[in-house]
């Protein structure tokens, strides 16, 4: 065991039967894989894998007290085992859901479950699971009820308010016909079936919160031929099946080179016939993650023999018969098309609230505090609508359309209005799926003066660090797992990494230490006697 202090989340894979029969020397040790828990001691790990019976149990050692919580993320099923132990939590390498390993209860977003919470004794983990008590309460004495419009803040405030025993009505107000969903899946896993409606204890009947938490509308794409038929947008599942249906075997071309464009690109490059992506700007990207990773993603797909056309635009849509044959560009070039799919961006949905007395920002988005409360009594704002202070960066105001934002918006915006004093502390965390593969991202990083990069983004596994006066404001990674989810923790605690710890871990850490480096705190030096360096 490395000292208590350093907080680092350290794994090893479990044995195979065969070397277990080997190292106890017994066939009939086959027969206890499922309890071998009883039989565990955590020597090295902080963190290591488990099974007892049929779960497969997270073991954690930390500030001398032993936990045993459920080891598969509540999100999308990541092995917590990889992910960052920091404190009493764990974060998820995947996708930085966060879990308190002694209750097992969700700390941070995305995700809305628990985790399953198993009794430990000295040495000996019980089968028997604990937790979720919290979900199960449900009070139904009836409460002056609240209105929502529904996205994903309102469904976590909604459900929020229920795990705190209010009994009121909740009623949730959405244009779609589904109960709320996981919309991220649209563009990443873009299958007829692949988005169904969320299934939340509770959730059907009940409810709760005046929040305007609105879906935000695709930029309108003006030029003439947008009304053909195959011209489309990606807003709900029914547009996704739609999409998939109608490019099968097709000539289809993407406006648009952030994340949903290019997510679109990635899902059809096994599926249509051609694809040709159309940007506004140099590189896919370029505003976000910069060019060196907006180079890499374009070398991606093109290597799928996607087209790109960069630093151009759309001036016309010509048609027959009432459907999209060819799309014509700003520079003359004319592209064959058979669908026509517009990811441009988004603009806020608040027209209705013109002329009221809430506060706007310039670009129409609602300005709240850090209780999400905008200027009006008893009204709360979340999701991609709400502008509001954050918190790492030093409580600028700023607007971020990510889904795990948009929950921890939710949340906080439920406590306030149970007049629980809760503000939004919430670090950034959102990723992208290309081809398979995972752009992950924490941070803020707009105004970035300079990037330092671990590893070679050409080669498809890197970690960049976004610097701004001399410290680290944002990150990525491709292949880099669990790098950006410490990060993530590092930013979480209120810590700083400064440029010259980036380029260090760029230079001197090997990949096996990047990810536990970066969550040391300043000043503090590693074993050198272990790992040969020190910060």
């Amino acid at each position: 065991e490395r000292g208590e202090g350093h907080s680092i989340g350290r794994w090893a894979p479990r044995e195979t039967k065969s070397e277990l029969r080997t190292r106890h020397g017994s066939e009939s040790t086959e027969r206890q894989i499922s309890t071998r828990c009883t039989h565990i001691r955590l020597c090295v790990c902080r963190m290591m894998e488990v099974e007892v019976g049929r779960h497969n149990v997270l073991l954690v050692r930390s500030e001398g007290i032993y936990s045993a919580i459920g080891n598969q993320c509540t999100h999308y099923g990541a092995p917590l085992s990889k992910g960052v132990l920091s404190g009493h939590r764990v974060r998820c390498p995947w996708h930085g859901a966060c879990f308190n390993i002694q209750t097992g209860d969700l700390e941070e977003y995305p995700g809305m479950d628990c985790l399953p919470c198993h009794t430990v004794g000295r040495e000996r983990v019980a089968g028997r699971e604990r937790g979720r008590e919290k979900y199960r309460k449900r009070n139904l004495v009836e409460y002056p009820g609240m209105d929502c419009l529904a996205g994903s803040a309102s469904l976590v405030c909604a459900e929020t308010l229920r795990q705190e025993n209010f009994g009121g009505r909740i009623i949730m107000v959405t244009r779609d016909n589904l109960l709320p969903y996981d919309k991220t899946r649209l563009s990443k896993v873009n299958y007829p079936n692949s988005v169904s409606s969320a299934k939340f204890p509770g959730f059907s009947r009940n409810p709760v919160c005046r929040i305007p938490d609105f879906l935000l509308i695709p930029f309108l794409f003006w030029c003439p031929g947008k009304d053909l038929e195959n011209v489309k947008m990606l807003e709900t599942p029914e547009d996704a099946r739609q999409i998939h249906v109608a490019c099968m075997g097709c000539h289809i071309v993407i406006v648009g080179t952030s994340f949903v464009g290019m997510e679109v690109a990635s899902y059809m490059t096994d599926k249509a016939s051609s694809i040709t992506v159309i940007g506004s700007s140099e590189l896919p990207y370029q505003k976000t993650l910069g060019p060196e990773i907006g180079k890499v993603t374009m070398m991606m797909l093109a290597e799928k023999d996607v087209a790109f056309y960069m630093n151009d635009n759309v001036s016309e849509v010509r048609g027959e018969n009432g459907k999209v044959k060819e799309v014509v560009l700003k520079s003359g070039t004319v592209i064959p098309a058979d669908v026509l799919i517009v990811g441009i961006g988004v603009i806020p949905n608040s027209e209705f609230l013109q002329g009221t007395p809430i506060a706007m920002d310039s670009k129409s988005s609602v300005i709240v505090d850090k209780c999400m409360r905008t200027n009006v009594l008893e009204v709360f704002c979340g999701g991609d609508l709400a502008t509001f202070p954050l918190t790492m960066a030093k409580d600028q105001r700023v607007n971020i359309g990510h889904w795990q934002m948009a929950q921890a918006h939710g949340r906080v915006a439920a406590l306030n209005m149970l007049n629980i004093p809760t503000e939004l502390n919430s670090v950034p965390y959102y990723w992208t799926v290309l081809l398979g593969k995972n752009i992950r991202y924490t941070g803020y990083g707009e105004g970035y003066t300079d990037i330092v990069v671990k590893g070679k983004v050409e080669e498809q596994k890197f970690l960049a660090f976004y610097i701004k006066d001399d410290e680290v404001i944002a990150a990525a990674s491709l292949n880099y797992d669990p790098a950006v989810s410490a990060v993530a923790e590092r930013f979480a605690a209120g810590n700083t990494i400064t440029k010259k710890e980036a380029e260090y871990v760029a230079t001197h850490i090997p990949l096996s230490h990047c990810k536990l480096i970066i969550i040391f705190s300043p000043g503090r030096q590693t074993d050198t006697s272990t790992h040969g360096h020190t910060l």
